[in-house]
């Protein structure tokens, strides 16, 4: 299905200007080569025609000119009449004050960079979205339910699109390619398949979570260029099964990980979040606990292994990334220490 544009739903105005602009120039130009008048004459001589107002002739008509004034009298009164109700419903209906409204939205869209598209606002994206705004992380909503837009409350409300996320001028829209990542969470595999496709081939180092529904599903995504493939029943289930067994462990680990715990923050540095002399230096020369307090809890290899509580003299090198626990102010006071040249 193809997308409407932005102006789409002005394109009764713009429809409604463009015929009223060729009528006006019709009508100058006609009675400037049958009437022998000057361009202001003529322009006057079609606006008194058009607007059927009743004023005098600034000369007096020729056949031809009379000829030529019944029709554009004929076939301008329609569309005058069509015009004048378009701009008028236009301004009395808020669409004048919508359209800026909606002009505004992309303009603030574009001058985005390293934010996160979420495409669909169902309860996966709500959710979605609520991590990110805990996390003051900016995002894009894509979703093509005017009702669920509209009810919308949170505190980028402002940077939502009507759209469909299939689409290419969709995305496009929603910076697709200056974003960090998209979250397609839409019912149907068939669309977040199409949207992985559409997003990796404008952005081809977006980072992309997708949800998925049949289990054949996920590795069809992965290979279309999906990161991290999501099945929120069978995620749902074994979260239910993991419950029973550790139900502590597993709060505490949704509480640090997603927006339970306002104090606490578990931080990922990567490897060029690290000044120049801190480079394959090892895990204990940072001294992390000892400067912010900070735990290092994890480390990730460049070849993509988790190692769990690494080994302090662990180097740190190109494309591995390391994992910190700590509060808000231990994470605040790290990131200064990591970006000090030592």
């Amino acid at each position: 299905m193809k997308e409407e544009s932005f102006f789409y739903p002005y394109r009764k105005i713009i429809i409604s200007a463009s015929l009223l602009t060729l009528v006006l120039l019709i009508g100058v130009i006609g009675y400037s080569l049958l009437e022998n008048i000057n361009l202001l004459d003529a322009l006057y001589m079609t606006v008194i025609t058009v607007a059927t107002v009743g004023y005098r002739e600034v000369v007096p008509l020729t056949d031809a000119g009379k000829i030529f004034t019944i029709f554009l009298i004929i076939t301008s009164f329609g569309i005058f009449a069509y015009a004048i109700s378009s701009i008028t419903q236009f301004i009395v209906e808020g669409e004048f004050n919508q359209f800026f409204k909606n002009r505004k939205k992309v303009d603030e869209i574009a001058k985005l960079h390293n934010h996160v598209i979420i495409c669909g606002f169902g309860r996966n994206g709500r959710q979605a979205a609520q991590v990110l705004k805990h996390h003051q992380q900016r995002f894009v909503v894509v979703e093509k339910d005017n009702q669920i837009t509209d009810n919308i409350t949170h505190k980028y409300k402002h940077l939502v699109l009507n759209g469909d996320a299939t689409n290419d001028d969709v995305l496009i829209k929603a910076g697709i390619k200056k974003a960090k990542a998209l979250i397609t969470t839409l019912p149907n595999d068939a669309d977040n398949l199409f949207i992985v496709l559409s997003a990796k081939h404008l952005n081809p180092n977006i980072y992309i979570i997708s949800r998925a529904s049949e289990e054949n599903s996920d590795t069809k995504l992965k290979i279309a260029g999906a990161n991290k493939v999501i099945m929120p029943d069978k995620v749902g289930g074994a979260h239910m099964g993991t419950l029973v067994l550790k139900p502590d462990t597993v709060e505490l680990i949704e509480m640090i990980s997603s927006q339970g715990l306002n104090n606490v923050s578990l931080e990922e540095i990567l490897f060029n979040d690290l000044d120049s002399s801190l480079h394959h230096k090892t895990l204990k020369e940072l001294e992390l606990r000892h400067k912010c307090g900070a735990n290092i809890i994890g480390f990730k290899t460049p070849d993509g292994q988790y190692i769990i509580n690494p080994n302090p003299d662990t180097p740190i090198i190109p494309n591995s990334k390391i994992f910190v626990l700590g509060t808000k102010e231990q994470i605040k006071k790290l990131k200064q220490i990591l970006s000090e040249k030592t």
